[in-house]
């Protein structure tokens, strides 16, 4: 246990980096609410570190609490986003030094505590993959927000692998049972489990997301002004609020430019579509006379390989997340160009789906067969129902320790702020099957 000790260790040090590194800035743009969609970045700040008390020091350690006063000011049910800023939340200089002590302690923890305990929450260090994986959805939380804020200079961006053109532009899924989900990923959520058989007919699936060159041919075809490819609840949100391109786009003589942390550049049209919602990205899959799939048809085609009968934790096997497989971990501050991942591609064929953009499914947010809550209610179950839709796969702003082929993301079908993108999916003809 002493490797995964280190690992665990190696990896609090990583997360916490980024968190300090995003928020290495001014006060002013720490405490101010960018966007009522989102929280001042320090709040999410501290709040990392209050989860992280609440679940290895005292829910785990059983530690007696550091500062039980701010629990409900950090208490992400008990006041929503829009209203965060009326809080007495930690200045930044408070919040590090509470996130700091904190982290001192549950280091503390890491170095006694036996990873081969039976309770579940210490075995296989599970809680501690609870609260790296938490803060690492926070940086990319934070990430959203610092695009909203459009400060230049901010946000560090990277070099990426050119993309390829060569390919075909879908791959095949035959007809065939799959094991969705799992029991096996240690530090997997409690919405990825248990695994069950899911038989699914034939289908085609894109072999890369939709790109902005495809997506911007939606729109000067007047996708945006046909209700045919519409949703009835998606046409009236788009009139509602004049949208016309996806989010930070907008069109400069004959040419779309977009702006990208502050800074305005030319769309790159060989780069995933990135800030649609689902209504946009259903609305494409109809006018290319396709649909968007369904949340088991992203997966089988994303891991499953069917001669060896069982599935991959990521698309190109059991290999961990490298830069020449994904573009993942804020390698830069954008998506990569399509067809730059060759060999990160999945047992069918898809590549990309894996980093660059989330991508959204048509399935609502539901648990599966034999679902049991864990830690908490509140992290997936309350969730349920119609009103979330599922997003898969994770973008270059998701760290590979918060991704897999069974990770599952949800969020309203009107976002566009987070980084998200899609692929088309269509149904197997009869003479195709």
């Amino acid at each position: 246990m002493t490797d995964l000790k280190e690992r665990i260790a190696a990896q609090l040090t990583a997360v916490r980096d980024r968190s300090l590194g995003y928020t290495a800035a001014e006060d002013d743009l720490l405490v101010r609410q960018h966007s009522p969609l989102m929280s001042p970045l320090v709040w999410d700040l501290a709040h990392v570190g209050n989860y992280e008390e609440l679940w290895v020091l005292r829910a785990a350690a059983g530690i007696t609490p550091l500062r039980p006063e701010i629990d409900d000011i950090y208490d992400a049910f008990k006041t929503p986003r829009r209203d965060r800023p009326t809080l007495p939340f930690l200045r930044p200089a408070e919040a590090r030094d509470y996130i700091g002590g904190v982290r001192g302690r549950v280091l503390d923890v890491l170095d006694a505590v036996d990873l081969a305990d039976p309770d579940p929450l210490r075995r296989d260090g599970f809680v501690f993959g609870l609260v790296i994986q938490h803060e690492h959805q926070h940086d990319e939380t934070m990430l959203a927000t610092l695009q909203l804020a459009g400060r230049p200079g901010v946000v560090r961006d990277g070099d990426l692998p050119p993309g390829l053109s060569a390919g075909p532009e879908e791959v095949y899924v035959p007809a065939g049972e799959f094991l969705m989900g799992t029991d096996s990923l240690p530090w997997a959520y409690d919405n990825e489990r248990p695994v069950h058989r899911v038989d699914l007919p034939a289908y085609w699936i894109d072999r890369l997301p939709v790109g902005n060159a495809a997506y911007a041919a939606f729109i000067e075809d007047g996708g945006y002004h046909d209700a045919r490819w519409w949703t009835p609840e998606g046409w009236r949100w788009r009139q509602e609020n004049g949208v016309f391109a996806p989010l930070f786009w907008t069109r400069d003589g004959g040419a779309w430019w977009r702006t990208r942390f502050g800074r305005p550049e030319p769309v790159p049209m060989d780069e995933p579509v990135q800030h649609v919602c689902w209504y946009e990205a259903d609305a494409y899959a109809r006018w290319a006379g396709k649909r968007l799939p369904t949340e088991a048809e992203w997966e089988k085609a994303c891991g499953w390989d069917a001669a060896a009968g069982r599935a991959r934790p990521y698309p190109w096997g059991e290999q961990d997340p490298k830069p020449e497989l994904a573009n993942l971990g804020h390698r830069a501050a954008r998506p990569a160009p399509l067809g730059a991942y060759p060999g990160g591609a999945s047992p069918y064929g898809a590549e990309q789906m894996v980093g660059d953009v989330w991508e959204w499914t048509a399935t609502w947010f539901d648990g599966y067969p034999g679902f049991r809550a864990f830690p908490y209610r509140e992290y997936s179950e309350v969730f349920f129902g119609k009103e979330y839709r599922v997003l898969r796969g994770g973008s270059w702003a998701a760290d590979p320790a918060a991704v897999r082929t069974t990770f599952r993301n949800w969020d309203y079908p009107i976002r566009r702020q987070i980084f998200t993108g899609f692929r088309c999916a269509r149904t197997a003809t009869p003479e195709e099957r």
